[in-house]
């Protein structure tokens, strides 16, 4: 029998932490939404309380080709990447690449390349850079590769996307190809800095803003929408959070939710075609953060950021939606020259160019609020099983270690304040920040935060 939509369990730790991902990397899970088998570009996905003995057989199975590149950093050659490294040496030419605290960003893609222009396949030894990288370089070039997380830190280790900075210093989602193989060994990610699980869970926790976004932008614009993404991980979230207060411990139960979270997510996206499922406003908050901070920035991790930037998106998302009237729209304003003066003038550019279908004139705002006053009583219902209320946000994240304010990410108010007005510039993804931007109501919303 086929596997359905729903769950209709959780999973245990007795070798069952992936039930119902089998299902989808074997083409055995129906999607609810179109009734047909759903497929995914994937081999093998593997969540195991010790991976400890089974590197080489993991990476056998996949035929990835003789020569292999394994790809880490200093951090993560002692957690993972030497063994993984020793391992693969009994079936393949083994390539050590020792990356010297690598950014995800153009020049470090083409090094890569060169460093590995020899090899058959990637294997990526880390967390969100070394992925990334080892994602796009192979996806450029047509190789395969395969991932060891070190780390339960972001959630896009099963992605079809990477997240890369381009020349410009502009970051972005580039289209790009899922791996071979991810390959979870819970005792090493359960050993990881605790900052870095926190990270994890806040980038699970974008979940509920992330839809409430999406939806929005499906009513309102027609955009794409798909429930897939939310079906296959709503059991686990809400086992996820109840063991929230477990990760800092370093339970393996709660990193096992943990892992097939981010895991599911991406598999979501990978249903979806795009990363919208878990990245709307709140992410391109964090996004804002990373490309325009210069000096200011802490050196606090992208899922640190999404988890403070959610509170503040689900803060002016319930707060609109509590009122029975919707917000009135205006013509988008949005100075070209300020924005230059803030991102430069090249990538200024880019980004206008980017979000032009969604500045309003007069007739286009006109447009939604018809459209709004239509819609408004059936929204506010539909959003309402999406969202989490703040407070719960909040405690959830505070008991996952992880920061719940621009204080504690160490970043200035002035600062926070300027990427939640100015975030939406970014990229064309209609969220709850265009609403009350263009109802101008979002400068008072980042006046109550801290």
């Amino acid at each position: 029998m086929p596997a359905a939509g729903g769950l209709a369990r959780t999973a245990t730790s007795n070798g069952q932490w992936t039930f119902l991902i089998d299902d989808i990397v074997a083409g055995r899970w129906v999607n609810p939404e179109t009734g047909d088998y759903a497929t995914v570009p994937y081999d093998s996905i593997v969540i195991a309380d010790s991976l400890d003995g089974a590197e080489a057989d993991l990476v056998r199975d996949l035929g990835l080709g003789p020569r292999l590149a394994v790809v880490f950093d200093q951090a993560t050659e002692a957690a993972l990447g030497e063994r993984v490294a020793q391992r693969l040496g009994s079936i393949a030419t083994v390539e050590r690449v020792v990356l010297d605290a690598p950014h995800a960003d153009m020049r470090s893609v083409e090094d890569l390349a060169a460093r590995t222009r020899g090899v058959d396949a990637l294997v990526a030894v880390g967390s969100g850079t070394i992925n990334d990288l080892c994602k796009y370089v192979t996806s450029c070039d047509g190789r395969r590769y395969c991932v060891f997380p070190t780390a339960s830190s972001m959630n896009g280790y099963t992605s079809t996307t990477a997240s890369i900075t381009l020349d410009s210093g502009l970051k972005v989602s580039l289209r790009s190809h899922a791996p071979s193989g991810c390959f979870w060994d819970l005792s090493v990610s359960a050993s990881a800095p605790k900052f870095l699980a926190a990270s994890g869970f806040a980038d699970c926790i974008a979940r509920s803003v992330a839809q409430v976004d999406w939806w929005l932008s499906h009513r309102l614009l027609g955009s794409a929408y798909s429930t897939a993404p939310y079906v296959i991980q709503d059991a686990d979230e809400a086992e996820l959070n109840r063991r929230a207060a477990s990760l800092p411990a370093g339970d393996i139960e709660a990193f096992a939710y943990l892992s097939r979270v981010l895991t599911l997510c991406g598999l979501g996206i990978s249903f979806a075609g795009t990363s919208s499922p878990g990245s709307m406003g709140e992410h391109q908050i964090s996004h804002y953060i990373d490309c325009f901070a210069g000096d200011r920035h802490p050196g606090t991790l992208h899922g640190q950021q999404v988890g403070v930037a959610s509170l503040t998106l689900a803060r002016v998302q319930q707060s609109l939606l509590a009122s029975e009237t919707p917000p009135k729209l205006k013509p988008t304003e949005i100075d070209p020259q300020d924005m230059a003066q803030r991102m430069g003038r090249e990538i200024a550019a880019q980004c206008y160019a980017d979000i032009a279908p969604k500045r309003l004139d007069a007739v286009g705002a006109e447009a939604l609020n018809k459209r709004l006053a239509e819609l408004w009583p059936a929204l506010r219902e539909e959003t309402r099983p999406m969202m989490i209320p703040v407070s719960e946000m909040e405690s959830l994240l505070r008991s996952a270690g992880a920061p719940v304010s621009a204080k504690d990410l160490g970043l200035s108010s002035d600062f926070y304040h300027e990427a939640v007005l100015h975030a939406r510039e970014m990229r064309n993804r209609f969220s709850f920040l265009d609403l009350a931007a263009d109802a101008r109501l979002l400068e008072s919303f980042v006046t109550t935060e801290d």
